[in-house]
């Protein structure tokens, strides 16, 4: 598989992932941060594509969660 189709199926599962519950930020905003989180593992040498799409989800959560503000739970 060529580097191309790697990021863009790592892209396409991280993506509908993050669509599908919900977690989605500013498209702009989400893409550029899962590209580059893509690209960052590429250069530490990973090539599977579900592992890259797995951190780039993991990456982008732990991003959001830093850059709102936590709601207060009751109950």
């Amino acid at each position: 598989m060529s580097i191309r189709c790697t990021v863009e199926s790592a892209f396409f599962i991280a993506w509908s992932c993050l669509e599908q519950s919900g977690e989605l930020g500013a498209p702009d905003e989400t893409a550029n941060f899962l590209l580059d989180f893509i690209e960052a593992q590429l250069r530490t040498g990973e090539r599977r594509p579900l592992m890259l799409a797995n951190r780039a989800i993991d990456a982008w959560r732990a991003h959001a969660a830093g850059s709102r503000p936590q709601q207060a739970r009751f109950g």
